[in-house]
């Protein structure tokens, strides 16, 4: 058995796993990083990057299919299912060298590629190697949750582990959960020749504001996805190319293939965790707000964490342990400025309180702002004018943002840096934005806040009157 020491130990390769590693290797610490399966993780290899992909080639058919409206003759807009699967690998491969093991080797890193598993509080054993550490950090991710549906063990079924392999397109999809990987395949397969039925037990795209998500829906149904919500599934039953699910309440929905994406589990399974003194919880493994464990020094980050589940929380998670680790200095993770998108058309974004949350809190103190996209020029032009953005406001800062619309998933970035750095939305109005462009829709949406201070103020009315009667 060979014997290592090393500053800091990572177990997982994965987007948080991998932030960590470049981050301290290169700040002058001696680092391990361990990974048993693919480098990059579940972001690269099956989620995040396969799935924009596979959502590009839906866009691509689903443009030529209405080409019309901008003057172009409309096209067939066929799509080859396993050359779109072969699309999705050359993205997967084009971004892999940055993810790679001679990549991180090159930084200094020792990478051993391998599972490793607790022997100690500061020892992991990885294969013939026991690496003894001064810090450990546990960036194991998350896996496909597959509940226990009687009768699922005996029909076959995909996973986002597995879908983007499958080369035969399906006839008809079924897809048991309505949460953003169910709905983003959904849409990206009805777009691609597919029939899709969704089975939702209770409601879609349900953790996001529902004024906003029923924008999403609407238009999904309008392309054809069938979405069921409050429809639990009980049982599944049949085989490849005849499967029916079959829901609490009777209802029966019957397809060619099936998709799980009821969510996500933290993967611990491996780990041997209670050798190390480190406690799991029920979504993952129970942690501070400095990501420590019940062990001082051992972390816990990413969806392994038990908190929000994207690569972006892992990400940033990487910067708040770094802090402590490398330096010793105090580093508490926050979720209040986390924002999230999910990548259907029209896409649908948030970050900070919702209305409803923003309500709770604040009270009448609470100021709700919109702008609605066909009141922008570009989005005319473009012919995306449907959706709007809405912005919640406590005491002259925004508290949070809620947009759905075309290129969502940019605009929020603004809104995530104003509650990052606690911006006043004077500060937002202060910005000025080329003509035309998408990014107008947040200024506008700052000028709404100020539109009635300004314009409807009896006050400033009459301060402008008695101006105007004496300036020379």
């Amino acid at each position: 058995m060979k014997r290592i020491k090393t500053d800091i130990l990572i177990i997982g390769a994965g987007s948080g796993g991998l932030s960590v590693a470049a981050g301290a290797a290169q700040m002058g610490a001696d680092v391990v990083l361990l990974e048993g399966h693919k480098m990059g993780g579940d972001c690269l290899n099956y989620g995040c990057v396969p799935s924009k992909a596979l959502i590009a080639t839906g866009k691509a058919s689903y443009a030529q299919r209405h080409a019309s409206q901008y003057g172009v003759a409309n096209g067939a807009g066929e799509v080859d299912y396993a050359a779109a699967k072969d699309h999705v690998a050359d993205v997967i491969a084009q971004i892999a060298p940055v993810d790679s093991q001679e990549r991180f080797e090159g930084f200094g890193i020792n990478v051993i590629r391998e599972f490793g598993r607790f022997i100690s509080s500061d020892e992991v054993q990885a294969g013939d190697t026991i690496i003894k550490a001064r810090r450990i950090v546990i960036a194991t991710g998350s896996s496909p949750l597959v509940p226990p549906i009687p009768g699922l063990e005996e029909v076959p079924y995909e996973t986002n582990e597995t879908l983007f392999d499958l080369r035969e397109k399906p006839d008809h999809l079924l897809i048991i959960g309505g949460g953003p990987i169910g709905m983003e395949m959904a849409q990206a397969h009805i777009r691609m020749g597919c029939k899709v039925t969704v089975i939702e037990g209770s409601a879609a795209l349900g953790k996001d504001d529902p004024e906003l998500a029923a924008v999403v829906l609407d238009s999904l149904r309008d392309e054809g996805v069938i979405i069921e919500e409050n429809a639990t599934a009980a049982s599944v039953r049949g085989a490849a190319g005849a499967i029916e699910v079959e829901a609490e309440d009777g209802r029966v929905f019957k397809g060619s293939h099936l998709l799980m994406a009821v969510g996500r589990k933290a993967n611990t399974d491996r780990l041997d965790l209670e050798k190390a003194g480190v406690e799991p919880e029920k979504n993952g493994i129970k942690v501070d707000d400095s990501l420590r464990t019940t062990n001082r020094k051992i972390y816990a980050i990413g969806d392994v964490a038990g908190g929000l589940q994207f690569t972006q929380v892992a990400g940033y998670h990487a910067g708040v342990i770094i802090r402590s680790m490398l330096f010793g200095l105090p580093s508490k993770a926050k979720t209040s400025h986390i924002p999230w998108a999910t990548y259907t058309e029209p896409e649908l974004a948030q970050v900070g309180l919702t209305e409803a949350q923003a309500q709770s809190k604040h009270g009448s103190a609470l100021e709700v702002v919109r702008f609605h996209y066909d009141h922008n020029d570009r989005a005319i032009a473009e012919r995306k004018t449907k959706g709007f953005i809405k912005v919640m406001v406590a005491k002259g800062r925004p508290v949070g943002a809620s947009i759905v619309g075309y290129q969502a998933g940019e605009l929020i970035n603004l809104w995530a840096l104003a509650l990052a750095n606690r911006m006043k939305m004077s500060q937002i109005a202060a910005m000025v934005a080329p003509y035309p462009t998408i990014g107008e829709i947040n200024k506008r949406a700052a000028g709404a806040y100020f539109s009635p201070r300004l314009f409807e103020s009896a006050l400033v009315k009459r301060v402008v009157g008695f101006v105007q009667r004496f300036l020379p």
